[in-house]
């Protein structure tokens, strides 16, 4: 729509400072001459908009411009308290009135129907707290000392720079330049044991999907559950990999990183998984499940 496009011209004028009628043509793919009926609407409704001719020219907004609530269809205004709602970390957004005040300047009323809450069941405290803290770090390029438990059984203390967090596949993870390792890496928050934030800035900088290793491609492992499990296998597979037997049995396809916690997660179902394939990973579940059968035997 040709108002969701005035928002989103505006908008990309304030975060990059300016652009060429070309670069605007191309990014909302529509003619040049679009873009100036545009830009001749956006001035006419009082956005003090301009254009520079020569080597340095190109479309700005007046310095010292604040985007006005005009500019926001009611579903956009809609959109935006929700959003805000949706992140409610320790009541910071309710607690500051940011969701009052919204609410009053756009004339509309955000119900409360969504909720979010980072911290795992009986911690409500420390898990907010920490994603709190990240959060923060990201916002303002903070670099963070985090100690660090990784799925290698190896506990370390780095200094990360952090790009941004992301949910995926039911836990939050943190992508960050480890400056220990000079590389891009991803960490599980529920592994970070202890964080600070320091009072060293970094540059803003995208992180490189390319080398997101949460994408890398693992083997196919295949497993058969009983149905009395299957209330779990719901929760930890997506559909699309679940086969349900006539018996109820279910059968899972998935491709899953073999490593220490891949181990960890078969044997916490006990007997009630069975190995399909591949015949290797039996083996090294037998071997473990046989260490843990000896540790608790020893010295009976």
């Amino acid at each position: 729509m040709k108002e969701s496009r005035l928002f989103k011209i505006v908008y990309h004028l304030l975060d990059k400072g300016q652009a060429t009628a070309p670069e605007l043509a191309e990014k909302f793919e529509v003619s040049v001459r679009t873009i100036y009926r545009d830009l001749d609407a956006l001035s006419e409704a009082g956005i003090p908009i301009y254009a520079e001719t020569g080597r340095n020219g190109g479309i700005r907004l007046m310095n010292n411009f604040v985007l006005d609530k005009a500019v926001l269809s009611e579903e956009e205004k809609q959109e935006i308290l929700t959003a805000l709602q949706s992140i409610n970390t320790a009541q910071n957004i309710e607690g500051s009135q940011t969701l009052q005040k919204l609410s009053a300047i756009f004339h509309l009323s955000s119900e409360n129907w969504f909720e979010v809450d980072f911290s795992r069941w009986g911690n409500k405290g420390t898990d907010n707290e920490k994603f709190e803290l990240l959060k923060t770090a990201v916002v303002h390029r903070k670099s963070v000392r985090i100690c660090y438990a990784s799925s290698y059984e190896v506990i370390s203390e780095r200094t990360v720079q952090p790009c941004k967090l992301v949910y995926k596949s039911m836990a939050w993870y943190l992508k960050a330049f480890c400056t220990d390792k000079q590389d891009w890496r991803i960490f599980k928050l529920n592994r970070i044991l202890d964080l600070a934030i320091l009072d060293e800035s970094f540059p803003s900088r995208e992180y490189p999907e390319t080398t997101d290793y949460s994408e890398r491609e693992y083997n196919p492992i295949t497993l058969r559950f009983p149905k009395e499990v299957s209330y779990r296998i719901y929760d930890e597979f997506d559909r699309t990999q679940i086969q349900r037997q006539e018996n109820g049995d279910l059968i899972v396809s998935a491709k899953m990183p073999e490593d220490a916690w891949l181990t960890g997660f078969l044997l916490s179902f006990g007997t009630q998984v069975e190995i399909l394939s591949p015949a290797y990973l039996k083996e090294i579940i037998a071997e473990q499940a046989k260490a843990i059968y000896m540790n608790n035997t020893a010295g009976r």
